[in-house]
C-alpha cells in the first residue's frame, strides 16, 4: 500500500513540475491514439454504412467475424504489423519500422473492428421508420445514410471513445513495432512496462495515474462535444 500511496504521490508531483520527459511520453502516446482514432473513424463509419445499408451474401457471416475480432490480443496484431513491415517483409521497403507511424497503423488495425462492429450496431438500432420516411420524401441512398447517421451520432461517437480507450491503453502493438526508443517511440504504456520490469514500482505506479487522467480528459472532452 505504500507503494501505491507513494506512487501516486510521485504521478502529482511530475504532473505539477511538468516533467518534460514525462510530458514527451504523454504526449506521444495522446497524439499516436488520438491519430489512429481519428484515421480509423474516416475508414470505418463510412464502410459501416456500406455494410449497414447493403444486403449480400455472406453479409451476417462478415459482421459475426467483425465481432469476433473486437477481443484480438495486440501481440497477434504486433506480429502481423511487425512482419509485413520487418526488413524481409513486404513492405519493409518502406522503412517505416519503429517509427511512430507504423504504431498508428497498427492501432489502426488493432480499433478497426472496434469501430466497424459497434457503428453497424449503433446504424441497426435506428427505428426503422426514419429510413422509410426518409425514402418516401425522395431522398437518395447517401442522404438517406447521413440522416442515419446523424440519428445513431451518440452511439457512433461512444464506438469512437471505445476505440481511442483501446489504442491509448494497449502495449503489445508499441513495443513490437515501436521498439521503446525512448524519445521517438516511447509511450506511457510501454514506459509503464520497462519501469516494473527495472523494480521502479513508484514510478509505474505515477505513469499509469497520468495514463488514466489522460484517458479521463479526453473522454470527457468527447463526451462534451456529444451532448453538443
Amino acid at each position: 500500500m505504500t507503494e501505491i500511496w507513494q506512487g501516486f504521490i510521485k504521478a502529482i508531483e511530475l504532473i505539477v513540475s511538468l516533467d518534460p520527459e514525462v510530458m514527451e511520453i504523454a504526449g506521444r502516446s495522446l497524439i499516436i491514439s488520438v491519430t489512429s482514432a481519428l484515421l480509423a473513424s474516416l475508414i470505418c463509419i463510412p464502410l459501416a454504412s456500406v455494410i449497414h445499408f447493403h444486403y449480400f451474401p455472406g453479409k451476417r457471416i462478415l459482421i459475426n467475424l467483425i465481432q469476433t475480432f473486437f477481443s484480438i490480443p495486440t501481440v497477434a496484431i504486433g506480429l502481423f504489423v511487425f512482419v509485413l513491415f520487418s526488413r524481409a517483409g513486404p513492405l519493409g521497403g518502406l522503412n517505416l519500422m519503429f517509427t511512430p507511424t507504423v504504431m498508428v497503423l497498427g492501432q489502426m488495425i488493432l480499433i478497426t473492428p472496434i469501430l466497424l462492429g459497434l457503428t453497424i450496431s449503433a446504424l441497426s438500432g435506428v427505428d426503422k421508420t426514419i429510413v422509410d420516411t426518409a425514402r418516401s420524401l425522395g431522398a437518395s441512398g447517401f442522404q438517406t445514410a447521413v440522416v442515419v447517421l446523424r440519428e445513431a451520432r451518440f452511439a457512433v461517437m461512444a464506438a469512437i471513445i471505445m476505440g481511442f480507450g483501446r489504442a491509448i491503453s494497449e502495449v503489445g502493438i508499441a513495443l513490437m513495432v515501436g521498439g521503446n526508443i525512448r524519445g521517438f517511440t516511447r509511450v506511457i504504456t510501454t514506459a509503464i512496462s520497462l519501469e516494473t520490469s527495472k523494480g521502479d514500482l513508484e514510478l509505474s505506479i505515477a505513469l499509469g495515474t497520468i495514463l488514466i487522467l489522460i484517458a479521463l480528459m479526453v473522454n470527457f472532452a468527447l463526451n462534451r462535444i456529444q451532448q453538443r
